[in-house]
């Protein structure tokens, strides 16, 4: 009997040893990944396209509780949600969460954007945008802003009774940064990018199916033309810089060529295409849609634009004919600019943002399993009422004490260290249009106030405003 005893202990003790070096087990959230490759991505962009994606998440929050697993654009999922979400997004610095867009937005930017770097590229190459778009440098191009504002507004908007706001000030964006970020005025070059791009941004959040007729595959084409383009406009650059050295330092692209380490050029030349591409993206929709917004905003609260116009007339009063707006004229634009946080706020142009795990991760009780994609939902804090009292309500005066708001609540710019370079840049720009569209028109819809999201806000129409010319008193 004794035997017997001895030979099972004999048997147990390298199962317990093995078991005790095992891993524990992995509890990922609860959900379904769905179909492969599709899993639940169309009917999220259903969801987005017919402004039902905040009830979509909610129904999936109601069914799997606030963390769960799904499959979008090609690959499994973590979805999470919340003030804990952002910090933990935004306030991670280690290497076990590393920047991922969607396989589409990758292969339609280029693997070497901002979006797609960690570690030491992420900040060798957000260093170098920031150089160029930090106030201290943005302040000497105010006046290009303003050039570029007065320019679109008599050519598209002065004599017209009704125009549709958002494809306007798409063209608006795109002209600003053509001009202040490529240095390209009007002609032949800005011509051949614009239709290109507007085609390319349509396949950015799109499922990865590169078949003909797919807005993925066509956006991959125009992609390849725009990548041409700018490589010739970067070589362009290089002879300027080269003949004029410093002096050529009037554009982005200019910039990021004349930074120079150990005698090595500080970006390589596709760095610079891949992230010029995603300016181009990030800089276009975002201000577009915020300034539609905030003129969509005006014209429903004659009270908000009252105090707008009175902020703005005070300034242009200020003016000589034909003069610039200055930095120090943009500064005291606080209360338009309080309108445009909580237009922000209320119609945050980015719904999401997505990483990936490099690591096992756990978060919220629950393991995100290596190589997965973690979806965050950005700003459903924004409508949270614990958070901003009566959140459905447009308020301007929550922005008057900014510190007030508990951090990584209000991030329509990203937060904390992953803030978003070009947040002076699309501040800038946006108070420099609603300074002379305000000044110079008053308007009414034409339009309902309904919007869809196809990725990002679009009201209904493209707003259609009737326009009535203003004149200074």
């Amino acid at each position: 009997m004794a035997s017997v005893l001895l030979v099972a202990l004999l048997l147990l003790i390298p199962i317990i040893f093995l078991l005790k070096q095992s891993k524990p087990f992995k509890r990922v959230p609860p959900g379904t990944l769905g179909i492969p490759i599709i899993g639940q991505s169309l009917g999220f962009l259903r969801a987005m396209r017919s402004n039902t994606a905040e009830k979509w998440i909610e129904d999936r929050i109601n069914k799997y509780g606030p963390i769960s697993k799904l499959n979008i654009f090609g690959k499994p999922t973590v979805l999470i949600h919340g003030q804990a979400a952002n910090k933990f997004i935004f306030a991670n610095s280690g290497n076990n969460i590393v920047n991922q867009q969607t396989k589409s937005t990758k292969m339609i930017l280029g693997e070497r954007n901002l979006l797609e770097l960690s570690g030491k590229d992420h900040s060798r190459v957000r260093g170098a945008l920031v150089s160029f778009l930090k106030p201290e440098s943005l302040r000497h191009y105010v006046g290009k802003i303003d050039e570029e504002v007065r320019s679109h507004l008599q050519m598209h908007w002065k004599g017209k009774q009704q125009v549709k706001v958002l494809p306007l000030m798409k063209t608006l964006t795109f002209n600003i940064i053509c001009s202040l970020l490529f240095g390209l005025e009007n002609g032949k070059q800005r011509d051949q990018l614009m239709n290109p791009f507007r085609a390319l941004i349509k396949g950015v959040w799109s499922v990865p199916i590169n078949a003909p007729f797919t807005s993925y595959n066509r956006s991959l084409r125009e992609s390849a033309m725009i990548q041409n383009l700018l490589k010739e406009i970067v070589r362009q650059k290089k002879v300027e810089h080269e003949k004029n050295g410093a002096k050529s330092r009037q554009d982005l692209i200019s910039c990021l060529l004349s930074m120079v380490e150990d005698g090595k050029q500080v970006l390589t030349e596709k760095e610079i295409i891949h992230n010029a591409m995603l300016v181009m993206v990030a800089g276009h929709d975002t201000s577009a849609i915020l300034i539609t917004f905030i003129i969509r905003l005006l014209a429903n609260d004659q009270d908000i634009c009252a105090a707008v116009l009175q902020e703005q007339e005070e300034i242009a009063k200020g003016k000589v004919l034909g003069e610039t707006l200055t930095w120090e004229d943009i500064s005291k634009m606080k209360y338009t600019w309080r309108v445009a946080m909580e237009t922000l706020r209320r119609f945050p142009p980015i719904f999401g943002g997505i990483r990936k795990a490099t690591t096992d991760i756990e978060y919220g009780g629950y393991i995100i399993p290596k190589g997965w994609q973690i979806f965050w939902v950005t700003s459903m804090t924004h409508m949270d009422n614990k958070i901003f009292p009566e959140p459905s309500k447009f308020d301007p005066s929550r922005f008057e004490n900014q510190a007030s708001t508990p951090p990584y609540c209000y991030v329509p710019f990203g937060g904390g260290a992953r803030i978003c370079p070009g947040y002076e840049f699309a501040k800038i720009e946006t108070l420099v249009a609603i300074h002379y569209l305000v000044t110079k028109f008053s308007w009414k819809l034409l339009s309902d106030n309904s919007f869809s999201r196809d990725p990002m806000p679009t009201p209904s129409q493209g707003l259609l405003i009737e326009l009535c010319p203003r004149e200074l008193s």
